[in-house]
């Protein structure tokens, strides 16, 4: 048992490596996911400290410059130079220039700032020191910066000192802008809070970005943002608005807007991103960088790809070692095997042997005295059957059987092993079966009937018996014509019941194939007597004489017919008689001449047991009868060619005969006038008198073509004896006279 379970599992060897390999790689593969996964977020963490440190220093150089910012703006009011520019109508140029000067000192000694810019509102006049752009004295209208005029028309919307993130053109005609943080310092005075002047400082945002450009080395691969006191979203490197998705400004409020420090992994622009974030500094404001993901795990991809790559070489070589190492292990076992396996397949062929013998000398029949012997050596052979309880025969018969020998004759007995499982896996769920292998074409089932129900529910045993047949037609494409016997209890009725079945086997000839045959109801023919039917057969000889083969052939199909009320041996004479007779109705029509046959009818007719359906009797015989008579119309046909070759001789001989005529002819033949006229009629489609007159008047051609005897001897010479007649008959013919053909004749032969 120990062997055949492992011969059940032959790769033992191959199964152990590739286990521990697989283990291998699992471990390896689990263990770079979890360095995987930690590795990420060690990532994400140095990332965003490093993303937040340089927001932070961007907060807090922005928050350093507004203190600034602050402080000049309080130094340019305090100044009485630049004073006079913002309180003073229409200054003297003295004052403007000075103030101008002043200006530019500051100016210039501040590198983070881009211009200064001194507002009059009574003369509605910028004085404006700058590194790019406009400088110098201008008008509202005069000035390029409308964003300038926005912010102190609606300078109340805006919190004193809090830088104004913008950009403005340098000119009209430069594309060129200047990114700036504006910090506006004014004096408003009445109800009314209009500006009085104000000074206004542009902190420059590159040289802030300048500075703050080194402090992370994925600068280039993220995008930094401003989130300011007004709720604008802006790029940090244009101070343009940003125009967000709907989900990504909810992501905003919902997860960074007023939040302490922190990051977020999510989409942001379609991007899978990590998000950092500040909390609002002291101006309100909030920075925010979002990193595309795959920048950020870049080198922990690296290291996970590389640990699978070595994993998926591990799984490979050791898949090939285990391959080559149980190959190597297991040839001697395999050996073993394989002799172990022979030795079972030799003893289960002989017992299966034994069994078969057993039983099919048992069917055969023994002497009594030796019958309980063998009905006690079957337990030991494993037969389970039991004689001595109600029991029954079916044959199973191979329909068409001949034509499955001559086109599988090398696997008739895989076919009918396989007949015999298919009969045993139906049937034995209701009886104990035992098949046995009996004949060429035939198969005996010995069934046990395991209760009293059983045995009485004739139609359930019918419907099995078909379940069969539908099954070996489906999965084998074999038809089974089935035959069973009555049911016993008794050992010694074994051999007559086989016997019984297979005499009524023979009943397939009448029922067909594919038929239920119960041998009870053969049995039963047995009691009557049967009489040849010698008046059929008289009539059938008639037929055949007359060649009436549709007639004849009727009539054999009736004798056949008849002869299936009765036992097998009355189909069997019935054939030999026909047989006989219809040898004597060829040898008389032989006798008579009417034709020759090569052979005798035997080449024609096998015995009746090589048939299987009477269907096929039919067709054997009914072939001969169809060659009868195509022999008979064939020697008819020569009879007439040869009679209509007599005529035409006889009309070529005697065509000057006068006497010539279809009674003539009828006389001379010894034949009926009416019979040869119809006869000739039929072959030569023309009648017998327009073939006389027909020759009689090419003749009459001829004589006027060659010779110069009288038109009045011609007609004599051609069998008329009116010259008249002859006239009317040529001209007829041939559309002319006698005379006027000679005359074109002669004319022709002159030219």
């Amino acid at each position: 048992m120990k062997i055949r379970r492992f011969q059940k599992r032959p790769s033992l060897y191959s199964t152990i490596l590739i286990s521990i390999t697989l283990c291998i790689v699992i471990t390896l593969l689990a263990s770079s996911y979890i360095l995987y996964v930690n590795y990420s977020r060690i990532g994400f963490k140095q990332t965003f400290q490093s993303d937040v440190d340089s927001l932070s220093q961007t907060s807090k150089q922005i928050v350093t410059l507004r203190d600034s910012a602050q402080s000049l703006s309080f130094q340019i009011y305090q100044n009485s130079n630049i004073a006079k520019l913002m309180y003073y109508e229409k200054p003297h140029i003295f004052d403007v220039t000075g103030a101008m000067t002043e200006l530019s000192n500051y100016l210039n000694s501040m590198p983070f700032v881009e211009s200064i810019i001194v507002y009059n509102a009574k003369d509605e006049v910028f004085y404006i020191q700058g590194n790019h752009g406009q400088n110098g004295i201008y008008s509202k209208n005069e000035l390029t910066d409308t964003g300038l005029l926005t912010i102190l028309n609606d300078f109340q919307q805006y919190k004193p000192f809090t830088p104004i993130p913008r950009t403005y053109a340098i000119d009209d005609a430069s594309q060129d802008h200047v990114n700036v943080y504006t910090f506006l310092c004014y004096d408003a005075i009445g109800r009314n809070q209009v500006i009085n002047s104000a000074v206004i400082v542009n902190i420059s945002s590159d040289w802030i970005n300048r500075n703050q450009g080194d402090l992370t080395s994925l600068d280039d691969k993220g995008t930094n943002l401003l989130l300011d006191d007004r709720d604008q979203v802006l790029r940090t490197d244009t101070l343009q608005p940003l125009h967000l998705s709907s989900t990504d400004r909810a992501l905003l409020d919902s997860k960074i807007k007023n939040q302490d420090t922190g990051y977020v992994v999510s989409k942001f622009e379609g991007v899978k991103s990590l998000i950092s974030y500040t909390q609002p500094d002291p101006l309100g404001w909030q920075y925010i960088r979002a990193t595309p993901y795959q920048y950020v795990t870049t080198n922990v991809k690296t290291v996970r790809n590389t640990t699978i790559g070595i994993a998926a070489i591990i799984l490979l070589l050791g898949i090939m070692l285990s391959w080559r190492l149980s190959r190597f292990l297991y040839v001697p076992i395999h050996k073993i095997l394989l002799s172990l396996h022979s030795l079972e397949t030799e003893k289960r062929n002989n017992q299966h042997t034994l069994k078969q013998n057993a039983l099919h000398s048992l069917l055969q029949g023994l002497p009594p005295s030796k019958l309980e012997a063998r009905l006690h050596n079957l337990s030991q052979m494993g037969i389970k059957f039991d004689f001595h309880k109600n029991y029954r025969i079916a044959i199973l018969q191979i329909d068409h059987f001949q034509t499955l020998k001559q086109e599988h004759v090398q696997d008739l007995p895989t076919y009918k092993f396989a007949i015999m499982n298919i009969s045993s896996e139906i049937l034995s769920g209701v009886y104990d079966v035992e098949t046995v292998d009996i004949e060429d074409d035939s198969i005996a089932v010995l069934l046990n009937f395991p209760d009293e129900e059983e045995l009485a529910d004739h139609t359930a045993f019918e419907a099995l018996l078909h379940r069969v047949q539908l099954a070996c037609l489906n999965y084998l494409k074999i038809g089974l014509s089935i035959t069973y016997s009555p049911v016993t209890n008794l050992p010694l009725h074994l051999h007559p019941l086989f016997q019984q079945v297979k005499e009524a086997t023979k009943h397939r000839l009448f029922y067909g194939h594919g038929c239920l045959i119960d041998s009870d109801d053969i049995v039963a023919l047995k009691s009557k007597a049967y009489m040849y039917p010698l008046d059929r057969e008289k009539k059938l000889v008639e037929s055949l004489m007359a060649g009436k083969i549709d007639e004849a052939k009727k009539v054999f199909s009736e004798i056949l017919d008849e002869t299936a009320q009765y036992p097998i041996h009355v189909v069997q004479l019935a054939i030999s008689h026909l047989t006989m007779t219809l040898n004597n109705v060829i040898f008389t029509i032989q006798k008579n001449g009417t034709f020759e046959i090569s052979g005798g009818l035997d080449i024609y007719m096998p015995s009746a047991d090589s048939y299987e359906t009477l269907a096929e009797i039919h067709t054997a015989f009914f072939t001969y009868f169809d060659e009868i008579q195509n022999k008979l119309l064939e020697k008819r046909s020569l009879k007439q060619e040869e009679l209509v070759r007599k005529i035409n001789s006889l009309i070529a001989l005697n065509y000057a005969d006068s006497n010539l005529c279809l009674n003539w002819i009828a006389d001379q033949l010894d034949m009926s006038s009416i019979y040869i006229s119809r006869i000739y009629k039929q072959q030569t489609l023309a009648a017998i008198i327009d073939v006389i007159n027909e020759t009689r008047l090419d003749q009459a051609r001829a004589f006027l073509e060659e010779s110069n005897t009288s038109i009045a001897e011609i007609a004599e010479k051609t069998g008329y004896t009116s010259s008249s007649y002859f006239h009317r008959m040529f001209k007829k013919h041939f559309g002319v006279t006698p005379a006027d053909y000679r005359k074109a004749n002669f004319a022709k032969q002159l030219s």
